[in-house]
């Protein structure tokens, strides 16, 4: 049978390696492309700031110029998700929806609600896995029916699944005849991409991220052609606080499904056969495909993945409330420059750093702040371009200590770390430019200068930029304390998602954080002592 079909993009904002289209194609008489961008959906699903969908609707128009380029149109539809395909599968008599399949609970509810409506209007639905390198279903079957809760657990049941499936041929002018053609017309104002304005956002976008497949594979070419780099890309090894990207930047795209996970390993794997020497996962760039991948799963199989409460594999802590200090962390205004300019390069461009997110993370939850890993979570999935329920939920107790990372010792200086990488302070004097004419000596730690100093820099500490919101030792050796009580307190739980030995991961962070705190070292590891004895 040859269908009428919707195929309808929520992620997956491409034509290359994307599967359920390509079977849409090839199973139907005409394939309508429609994305409907349901407002209220999205902004229940998650917080969206104004930046992420400034590059959405990038990501849209430039899937829309695509298509055109194939003498078809992605039929942008405002309104309830619902409301809207009920209306087009009678409009257009469709017998058959295709969407791809993603694993976050909202979209697995979207598709239950899809499904349920062709029960009863008669469309067939059909799905593929797009969005991620394998069937995290099939991983979580192979764990006998529960996810892998520690990375090592997880890369052993992926060598019973070899390497993840090659890339499906793109969508080109040869095997796109299907698709629903341009309306003679053109398309008429109901179907366009809106513009920021329309959606009440204001015109201005200041992120070096501009959104959509065509930037994205362009990006993943120009990194490509550095074989060396990839080759050798340790993780850990790139700077937090360089004023361009020492990591490949692909990951909002990725978000998004403007790339496809799987071109980019295997495009990896190439190279990796080619070269006699390269990094290894975890920390090589396939092992950050592969972390990605591991949240996935976790997320995907563990109830309230997001949330502390009601999380199985979560510590449950009793953190601060505190909204004024919350606030002062989000915009910028702790009084620790490095703290703040990275905040500040959030805020401005949507991306910061993986090691650079660990140091305000850190600050604002086990280190310094002792404020829920939640309210930190929804900062970002707020401001990053990048952010994703599974790995920014992942990541966020990763870095309060409450799942995952037990080296709970390591706690980032919010002084020190930065300083290591950047001791002139050009990256703080880019983004806190109030600071810019401090001496070196002092950028770091400005509230130590002496007045001479700072009425010669034009910024007086305590009046023109604030002093620190916290006493950094005290605080930090002190939340130490609470989080041994917590992990003695809740053993258990705190031993489900711990390797049996030291990650490589961690193990480079010790190198960070031993020289700063040897003794808060060896107090940990006589604790870990007693526990494991």
């Amino acid at each position: 049978m040859s269908h009428q079909t919707i195929h309808l993009f929520r992620k997956g904002l491409r034509l290359h390696d994307n599967p359920t289209l390509l079977a849409a194609l090839k199973s139907s008489e005409t394939v309508y492309p429609v994305y409907i961008l349901d407002r209220k959906f999205l902004t229940r699903a998650m917080k969206i700031g104004t930046m992420r969908w400034h590059f959405l609707l990038q990501s849209l128009e430039d899937l829309q110029g695509n298509l055109k380029k194939l003498n078809s149109c992605l039929w942008i539809i405002q309104g309830e998700y619902e409301v809207v395909l009920r209306e087009h599968v009678q409009k257009w008599n469709i017998t058959q929806v295709t969407l791809d399949d993603e694993t976050e609970p909202f979209y697995k509810e979207m598709e239950r609600t899809i499904r349920a409506v062709g029960k009863e209007m008669g469309f067939e639905v059909f799905s593929l896995v797009g969005h991620t390198l394998y069937d995290v279903r099939r991983i979580v079957e192979l764990n006998r029916g529960t996810p892998p809760l520690t990375y090592k657990r997880f890369l052993h049941i992926l060598t019973a699944l070899g390497d993840p499936e090659m890339p499906v041929p793109d969508i080109t002018i040869e095997n796109s005849q299907k698709f629903s053609p341009l309306p003679e017309a053109g398309l008429d104002e109901f179907y366009k991409v809106p513009l920021p304005e329309d959606l009440g956002l204001p015109k201005e976008y200041q992120s070096p991220w501009r959104g959509g497949e065509t930037v994205g594979l362009q990006r993943l070419e120009d990194h490509l052609k550095n074989q060396g780099w990839i080759a050798k890309f340790a993780k850990p090894r790139t700077i937090p606080n360089s004023l361009l990207p020492s990591t490949t930047g692909l990951s909002p795209y990725f978000s998004l499904g403007c790339l496809s996970a799987r071109t980019f390993f295997h495009r990896l794997s190439k190279i990796y056969a080619q070269s006699k020497n390269h990094s290894l996962p975890p920390v090589s760039l396939q092992g950050q495909l592969l972390w990605r991948e591991f949240f996935y799963t976790v997320a995907s199989a563990t109830p309230n993945f997001t949330k502390m409460v009601g999380n199985p594999i979560c510590l449950q802590i009793e953190w601060y409330k505190d909204t004024e200090k919350l606030h002062r962390w989000k915009m910028g205004q702790t009084g620790f420059p490095w703290i703040d300019a990275i905040m500040t390069q959030l805020r401005q461009e949507g991306w910061i750093h993986h090691l650079a997110r660990h140091a305000v993370a850190c600050f604002l939850t086990r280190g310094d702040l002792w404020i829920s890993w939640e309210e930190g979570m929804q900062v970002f999935e707020e401001l990053l371009l990048d952010a994703d329920y599974s790995i920014n939920a992942g990541n966020w107790m990763w870095l309060s200590a409450s799942a995952f990372f037990h080296q709970y010792s390591r706690i980032f200086c919010p002084v020190r770390f930065g300083k290591r990488t950047d001791p002139e302070g050009q990256y703080i004097r880019k983004y806190l430019p109030v600071l810019k004419n401090f001496p070196s000596k002092y950028i770091y730690e400005p509230w130590t200068a002496p007045e001479a100093a700072q009425i010669e820099a034009g910024c007086i500490i305590g009046k023109d930029y604030p002093l620190p919101m916290v006493n950094h030792k005290e605080v930090s050796d002190h939340n130490l304390q609470k989080m041994k009580r917590v992990r003695e307190e809740q053993y258990k739980t705190a031993q489900l998602t711990r390797d049996d030995v030291d990650d490589p991961m961690e193990m480079t962070l010790k190198r960070e954080h031993s020289e700063e705190h040897p003794r808060k070292e060896k107090l940990a590891r006589n604790s870990e002592q007693v526990k494991t004895e």
